[in-house]
């Protein structure tokens, strides 16, 4: 498969990958809040929302910190595009530095989201606690939490640098995004 896979087809892929309902709830959820942020900011929305739905590929084989690098890895087996690829090996967090993913037993490669729909899917994630919507603010607060204040720190200038490239705060938009919509993933939100 080398075209980016449809929603049927990336619900049937995690399906088959034997993902939790509880997390394809949470995955249909990030692809709304995901698409939303990409319509504003113009990016390409049949590759967010593959990537929203596909960055928790990984959780078919482990729910720690390699359910990036595995969901890359399945996802690389399944021939999907390289786009979308680095989307769900970029997602975990705010991004993963060299140096910190050799400290987490990573391989040591770049895990920060670099282009648009990398850093769109990211953010979209972090603003989705398991099946709600929070601010950046309560995301932030989060990583905090977690002793993860560096983490923070870059979701709060990639939450700044998209909303720049939206025009608008994107946790202001979070209120109108239709979380139900349309399409496969209404059955699990």
């Amino acid at each position: 498969m080398s075209t980016i896979p449809s929603e049927d087809e990336c619900i049937r892929i995690l399906t088959d990958e034997g993902v939790h309902p509880n997390v394809m709830g949470h995955v249909c959820m990030v692809m709304r809040v995901a698409e939303a942020i990409a319509m504003r900011c113009g990016a390409d929305l049949p590759l967010v929302q593959a990537g929203a739905l596909l960055h928790d590929l990984g959780r078919g084989r482990t729910h720690g910190i390699r359910h990036g690098v595995e969901g890359a890895e399945r996802a690389r087996e399944l021939d999907l595009p390289e786009e979308l690829v680095l989307i769900i090996q970029k997602h975990v967090g705010a991004g993963i530095t060299p140096e910190n993913a050799i400290a987490l037993g990573l391989p040591p490669l770049d895990y920060v989201p670099s282009t648009m729909e990398e850093k769109i899917v990211c953010h979209a994630d972090n603003l989705v606690d398991d099946d709600k919507v929070i601010t950046s603010r309560e995301a932030y607060q989060d990583f905090v939490r977690k002793g993860l204040e560096e983490q923070g720190r870059r979701m709060l200038e990639m939450h700044r640098a998209l909303s720049e490239a939206c025009g608008v705060d994107i946790d202001e938009m979070a209120p109108g995004i239709d979380l139900k919509g349309r399409g496969p993933c209404s059955e699990y939100l």
